[in-house]
C-alpha cells in the first residue's frame, strides 16, 4: 500500500443520516490528526415523505435517503453501508429517573463497566405501552452515600447511584425510521435524539457547563436541548418550524407554497419594525394575471407572529426545565430557521436571554477534498444536526474502539481499503461493539 492510503487508516469512515423534514442529508467523514472532523462527501435530497420529523410515507422517505447516499457516496468514493440517524418528531418524551447497584468486588475500584451495567438496567425500566427507551444519559453520581459525583471511575465504593435523563420515543416512530433504513440498503449502527446531534457540532463545553438553551429550528420541527454543569438537564421536540411559516406566508400573502419560501428566505424578517414602509416585493402573477405587489413589513408581520408563537414555546419549556436563572450562556439557535434575519434580537426580546446563531463550523477540519462552494454550505446552521450525526458516530466508534481494541488495530478492523483503483476506496463500517476477525471479512463482501 501506499503512503496514502497508510494515512486514510488513521480513523475511521463513519456515516451521519438526517432525515428531516425538508432534506435528507447524508454527510461521510472521519476524525482528522488534529481531533477536527474531516467531511470527506456530503449527499443532499428533497424530503417528500416526513412530516413534523415523523415518517408519513416509507417509499418517498427510501427514494430520498437512496439519492442522498449515491450522491455522498460518488463524491467521498465510499461505499456506505452504515449509518448514525437521527429522530425526532412531537412523539419524544424525556424523564428523570434514579438507579443503583450494589458491588460485589469490594477489593477493585469502581470501573466502566459497573457505569456500562447501571446504565444497561436503566434500559429494563417499563415504559407506557408503544414507547421504548432511545436514550439513557447519566447526570451526577453517587457513590455509597457521597453526592454530586460527575465522574466514578477510579473511586472505591460498594454502592453506585445515578440520575439519569431518559428519553423515549414511539415504538412505531422509531421503527418506520428503521425500516426505512434497511429498504435503502442500510444497516443503523445507532439512532441519535437531533437535538443531542445539533448539540455536539453547535456548542462549546464551556457554554454546556455554564448553561445554556440549544434551539434547532427546523422545518417541520423546533427541538430544545437544556444543558448546565456540562450535563443535559431537559430535552423537548416543537411540532412548529420553518414550514409553518412559509404556510402562514402564503395564506397571509396569497401567494403559491413555493413562492411563499423564496420570499421567507430572500426578505423574511422576524422583526417587522426594522423594515421600513415603503418597501415592496412584486411577485410574478399566475398563468397571465397581474403581478401581486407585497409589502415587506406585512411580510415581517406575518412572520414575526409565527416566529414569537415558537419563541413563547421555547421559552416555556425553559420555565419548567427549572433552569431559567442558571442560563448564563442564554440561547444558542441553530437549524435552518435560524438563518432568518433579526431573529437573534427578536428571541432576546421575548426571553430575556443573550441569543446568537450557532455555526457547525467550528468543528471542521480545512478540507481541500470538497469544492469549495460545498465545503462553505456545510458551515451553515442548516447542517448542524448532519455533522452532529457525524461527531456522535465518530465518538462512539472511539469509545468502543478504545475499551476493546488498540487504535491502530481497531482501524484495520473498521475499515478496509480496496487497493484496485476499479474499485475506489470503499468505507467498510462495522456495528459498534461486535469484535470482527479479520479472516472473516471476505473481499466478495466489497464486490457486491
Amino acid at each position: 500500500m501506499d503512503k496514502s492510503s497508510t494515512q486514510e487508516k488513521s480513523s475511521p469512515i463513519v456515516v451521519g443520516l438526517d432525515i428531516g423534514t425538508t432534506k435528507i442529508c447524508v454527510i461521510v467523514g472521519r476524525r482528522s490528526k488534529n481531533g477536527k472532523i474531516e467531511v470527506l462527501g456530503i449527499g443532499k435530497a428533497e424530503s417528500a415523505g416526513v412530516t413534523r420529523g415523523v415518517v408519513s410515507n416509507i417509499d418517498k422517505t427510501v427514494q430520498g435517503i437512496t439519492a442522498a447516499v449515491e450522491i455522498a457516496s460518488t463524491q467521498s468514493n465510499v461505499e456506505i453501508r452504515v449509518v448514525n440517524v437521527g429522530i425526532a418528531g412531537q412523539h419524544i418524551k424525556s424523564l428523570q429517573h434514579r438507579g443503583l447497584i450494589t458491588r460485589r468486588d469490594l477489593q477493585s475500584e469502581i470501573s466502566r463497566k459497573d457505569i456500562d451495567k447501571l446504565i444497561e438496567d436503566m434500559y429494563n425500566l417499563v415504559m407506557p405501552p408503544g414507547e421504548e427507551i432511545i436514550h439513557v444519559l447519566p447526570q451526577e453520581f453517587t457513590v455509597d452515600s457521597e453526592p454530586g459525583v460527575k465522574d466514578p471511575i477510579g473511586m472505591a465504593g460498594v454502592r453506585l447511584e445515578a440520575n439519569f435523563h431518559i428519553i423515549s420515543g414511539q415504538v412505531t416512530a422509531i421503527k418506520n425510521i428503521v425500516k426505512c433504513v434497511n429498504k435503502a440498503n442500510l444497516e443503523s449502527q445507532e439512532l441519535i435524539l437531533e437535538p443531542l446531534a445539533s448539540s455536539e457540532s453547535v456548542l462549546s463545553d464551556e457554554e454546556k457547563e455554564a448553561g445554556v438553551v440549544l434551539v434547532d429550528i427546523g422545518g417541520g420541527t423546533t427541538d430544545v436541548a437544556i444543558f448546565h454543569e456540562g450535563i443535559i438537564r431537559h430535552t423537548a421536540v416543537i411540532p412548529f418550524g420553518g414550514n409553518s411559516v412559509t404556510e402562514d406566508i402564503r395564506e397571509g400573502c396569497s401567494v403559491m407554497r413555493n413562492i411563499a419560501e423564496q420570499l421567507k428566505i430572500r426578505f423574511g424578517s422576524a422583526l417587522a419594525e426594522e423594515n421600513k414602509e415603503n418597501e415592496i416585493v412584486c411577485v410574478p402573477g399566475l398563468r397571465g394575471r397581474e403581478p401581486k405587489e407585497i409589502s415587506v413589513k406585512n411580510l415581517a408581520f406575518v412572520i414575526q407572529a409565527r416566529m414569537e408563537e415558537i419563541v413563547e414555546h421555547v421559552y416555556y419549556e425553559i420555565k419548567s426545565s427549572g433552569y431559567e436563572k442558571k442560563l448564563i450562556a442564554g440561547i444558542v439557535i441553530t437549524g435552518g430557521g435560524a438563518q432568518l434575519k433579526h431573529l437573534p434580537q427578536m428571541v432576546e426580546f421575548v426571553t430575556g436571554l443573550d441569543c446568537r446563531v450557532g455555526y457547525p463550523n467550528e468543528h471542521l477540519a480545512k478540507n481541500e477534498v470538497l469544492p469549495k462552494n460545498v465545503y462553505e454550505e456545510l458551515q451553515s446552521p442548516t447542517f448542524a444536526t448532519g455533522i452532529g450525526l457525524l461527531i456522535k458516530g465518530i465518538q462512539k466508534m472511539e469509545y468502543t474502539g478504545i475499551v476493546e481494541t488498540p487504535a491502530a488495530e481497531k482501524v484495520d478492523k473498521t475499515v478496509k481499503y480496496a487497493e484496485d483503483k476499479k474499485f475506489g476506496l470503499f468505507g467498510k463500517i462495522l456495528e459498534s461493539g461486535k469484535k470482527f476477525i479479520k479472516d472473516d471479512i471476505k473481499d466478495e463482501d466489497f464486490l457486491k
